[in-house]
This record gives structure tokens, sequence and C-alpha cells, in this order.
């Protein structure tokens, strides 16, 4: 059994602020028992990509070697949790990167995931600031269990979700900023599918409110499901800040898996076509 978390909340106006209720919900997490937690996407920030503005560039930092992991490394280290941290990457000046940081319980930085695929529609004017991701899906083996991490847009394709489960995957965090209208009818039905289809438990992170950037209206709905497609508890506040804490059976894993041997019943040789340009 490990106890998880999730962390949706509202733009405090700048960085500091964000990254300072950050670290208050990570020791409020840590109080509550959870031996993991992760935050939404690009959790420091607004969600700039509401706008193509090259001032917002400054957010980038460097992975691992920049101040906010570094800065957290700390913190994980003292509450002795696993924080998964999606922030904004330089690897260099004008190659930038969507990207999760993954930090285990001692403190140590165990690797990180680039966001795939990158939209670029109103609102999300996201190929303006990053590049696709080009670090496949890791799987990190972590003091509370295997995690893998997919991050928003990701998840409205299946192909990651199945390459995360053939990798062991036993929890999948899916860190978003996702708004009222646009995918509002999607965000109860494809984590849950993406859990039930690849066995593994999903936890879906969504940010709150209306920033200053544009009309985009998140509405958090924060919450774990397990591979039977059940919400674990009940979900988050559509308007509110909130910490989700739920306790997660990995065991049960294995009796579902040993149910439906999706995996042992796949037919890798017959998919070719889908690797076609």
């Amino acid at each position: 059994m490990i106890r998880a978390a999730l962390f949706q909340t509202a733009w405090t106006g700048d960085k500091e602020s964000m990254i300072q209720v950050h670290e208050q919900a990570a020791r409020d997490a840590a109080a509550q028992g959870a031996q993991v937690l992760c935050f939404q996407e690009l959790f420091y920030g607004p969600y700039f990509c509401q706008v193509q503005d090259k001032a917002f560039y400054e957010y980038a930092e460097r992975i691992p070697e920049g101040p906010t992991v570094r800065r957290f490394q700390s913190l994980a280290r003292e509450l002795g949790i696993v924080l998964v941290l999606p922030m904004y990457e330089e690897e260099q000046p004008g190659v930038l990167y969507n990207t999760a940081a993954v930090i285990d319980a001692d403190g140590s930085y165990l690797g990180k995931y680039r966001k795939t695929h990158i939209p670029q529609v109103q609102g999300f004017w996201e190929k303006f600031y990053f590049r696709p991701g080009n670090s496949g899906w890791p799987v990190f083996e972590t003091a509370a269990g295997r995690i893998g991490v997919y991050i928003c847009y990701d998840r409205h394709f299946p192909e990651g979700w199945r390459a995360l489960g053939l990798a062991g995957a036993e929890i999948v965090f899916n860190p978003s900023a996702t708004s009222r209208g646009l995918s509002r009818y999607l965000w109860q039905l494809e984590q849950p599918a993406a859990a039930v289809a690849n066995e593994y438990f999903v936890g879906a992170i969504n940010r709150v409110g209306v920033e200053d950037l544009g009309d985009n209206d998140f509405y958090g709905t924060t919450y774990f499901v397990d591979p039977e497609a059940q919400f674990v508890g009940e979900v988050a506040s559509d308007k509110e800040t909130e910490l989700v804490v739920r306790d997660l059976d990995l065991a049960g894993l294995r009796e579902v898996r040993d149910r439906w041997q999706f995996y042992r019943d796949r037919a890798p040789g017959a998919y070719t076509p889908l690797t076609a340009p």
C-alpha cells in the first residue's frame, strides 16, 4: 500500500511565492504520511502558453543543475518523500522542453521525462516554447514504487501510456493545465481508460483558476484512478486549491493483470502500420 499525493493550485502572481506554496504542500503531504507527491504542469509559473512571448523563456532552468531542483532535492531529503516536479527546462540556450524531474525520497535525482506531444492551438501555443521531448518513456524506481510521467497533451496519445506499462510502471502521473470548454469532456474519460488498458494507477493533476494571460479557466478536479477505472476517493474541487492524498494498493495490480492478460495477448507484430509516418 502506497500513500500518494497530488497538488492543484492557482497562480500566485510570482515564481518565488508559487514555489513556497508548493514547499508547504510537500510538508503537508508528508505530515499526512504521503510517500510520493506530484505537482501540476509547469508548477512554479503561470500557464504562459496562452500567449506567445519570449519573455517567458526566463522561466526555464537547467535540470538537475538549476536552483529549483536543488531546492526540492533538499526538501525531499528532509521529508523523506518522492517528488515529481513538472518544470520548464533549458538544455541550452534556445533548446527548451516541458519536463518533469523525479527526485527520490533520499533527495537523489533519478532522471526526467520530456513531454513528447506538443500542441499548437488557441490558448495552448506550446510549440513557441518547447521542443518535442526526446527522453522516451522512462519508468523510475523510487522508494514509493515504479512511477512514470506523461504530461498533459500526451494523454491523448495511447502509445506512450502503453510504453510506460511495458516498462513496468505501477503509477503514472499526468500533470496538466487543461481548461473548461476544450477538453473538459475528456478529463474523466481518458485517464481512467488508460489505467484500465494498461493496468496501473493514474494520478491526474490540473491547476485551478483564470490567470491574467488569457481566458483559460483551469478546472482542477484532480484525482487518482485505479486499473478498474474506479476513482480512489473523491475527485478534487473544480475551483479551489487542494491537496489530494490517497492510499493505492499496488499489490492489487497483479490480480488485475492476471485476470485480463492484456500484456500476454498483445500482438506487436501486427502493429507495424502504426509506426509509418
